[in-house]
This record gives C-alpha cells, sequence and structure tokens, in this order.
C-alpha cells in the first residue's frame, strides 16, 4: 500500500515538472508541434494534448496564428509578403522571431538538402524587419551555418537587435530546427533616411 502511495506521488511530481517545463518550452518556442514536443518531454503525443488542456495551451497553428496578426501591423521595412517565413512576433529596435516551413523547391533534387540562401534570406529578412524604418539595407554579414537543414523541416529564426550606432544597427539571429541551432548571423543593418533615398533617386535617374 504504502509502495503504491509513493508510487502515486512520484508520478504527480514528475507530471506537474513537465507541465512547469512544457510551459517554459512552448513560451520560448511557440513553434513546436505536439509530435516534436512528445519527443522532447519522451513520452506519447497524446500525453502532451492532455498536458496542453489541462494547461489551457493552445495547438502549434493557433499560438503562431495569434502572435503573427499581431505583429505583421508593426513592420515598417517591409510588407507582410517580402519577409522571408511567417513573423510570429516582433518588437521594433529590440527582438523578433519567424517560422520558414521549407518545400521541395528549396532543396537539392538528390540529397533533400535546403539551399543555404533560403535559411539565409529568412534571417536576414528578420534582422532588417526589427529596424524602426521604411528603408533599411544590409551592409555586411557575418555567418555560420551549423548544420544541414532538410526539406520537410520547420526553421525557427530568433533575431536581437545587440547594438546601434547612429543609423547603424548590429543584429544577431539564430536559427533552429527543433531546439537544434542550424545557423549563426550577425547583421549590420543600416537604416535609410527618406531624404537621403529621394536623393539616389534623383542621382540614378541623372545618369
Amino acid at each position: 500500500m504504502e509502495g503504491k502511495l509513493l508510487e502515486s506521488m512520484a508520478r504527480r511530481q514528475s507530471k506537474k515538472k513537465r507541465q512547469e517545463q512544457l510551459i517554459e518550452l512552448v513560451n520560448e518556442q511557440p513553434f513546436l508541434t505536439d509530435e516534436e514536443l512528445a519527443q522532447q518531454f519522451g513520452v506519447s503525443v497524446q500525453t502532451i494534448r492532455l498536458d496542453r488542456l489541462e494547461l489551457s495551451i493552445p495547438e502549434m497553428r493557433e499560438r503562431t496564428k495569434v502572435l503573427a496578426e499581431a505583429a505583421y501591423g508593426q513592420l515598417k521595412a517591409m510588407s507582410d509578403r517580402e519577409l522571408v517565413g511567417r513573423l510570429l512576433d516582433v518588437e521594433l529596435g529590440k527582438r523578433g522571431s519567424s517560422l520558414l516551413d521549407t518545400t521541395e523547391d528549396m532543396g537539392f533534387s538528390l540529397t533533400k538538402v535546403v539551399r543555404g540562401h533560403h535559411i539565409f534570406a529568412q534571417a536576414n529578412s528578420l534582422a532588417v524587419a526589427l529596424v524602426d524604418s521604411p528603408v533599411v539595407l544590409t551592409a555586411s554579414a557575418e555567418i555560420r551555418f551549423r548544420r544541414p537543414v532538410y526539406v520537410g523541416e520547420t526553421i525557427f529564426c530568433q533575431a536581437e537587435v545587440k547594438n546601434r550606432k547612429g543609423n547603424r544597427f548590429t543584429v544577431d539571429v539564430t536559427s533552429k530546427v527543433a531546439s537544434r541551432e542550424v545557423f549563426w548571423g550577425s547583421f549590420q543593418v543600416a537604416a535609410i533616411e527618406t531624404w537621403e533615398v529621394k536623393e539616389m533617386e534623383k542621382e540614378h535617374s541623372e545618369k
């Protein structure tokens, strides 16, 4: 009897700890599916679904939809069609995140490895989107590809403004697939004033 009681208490404690960690993980990476969460915790998909119901955590598509609806209205440097991936959240001048669902046309036909320029484009466009200006250009970038991404995988990209000097910003970006880092980049981006754009257009038209 005592053994069964101790076993029951252990299960409750394990469940409580898992659910606490589940809340933290979903807040950090809202794109994770029930299948990926189940793999992370070493439990069944049904267990994760029951945990979500108890904790009132919506499923992945609903989580990302709610975040995206609030985020797109804040963009200034580009439209939602120009951003590579789906915007999850953004705090102009500070941080943001996006998702990229990789498809067959993004990969090499033989290996199914996603071409690097798609991964770079997601990171670069997110870095540009963070700047609170109508015109933002990438000046330079230091990048590292950590591991291959395969067709069908979803890339979660996070960007953070690390430094600002005048109209120049340093934005660090990390991209992950199921919590594994696949790409890192440090982008130097510049906000261009409206009058500067007009001057450049004038110079171009006179050539």
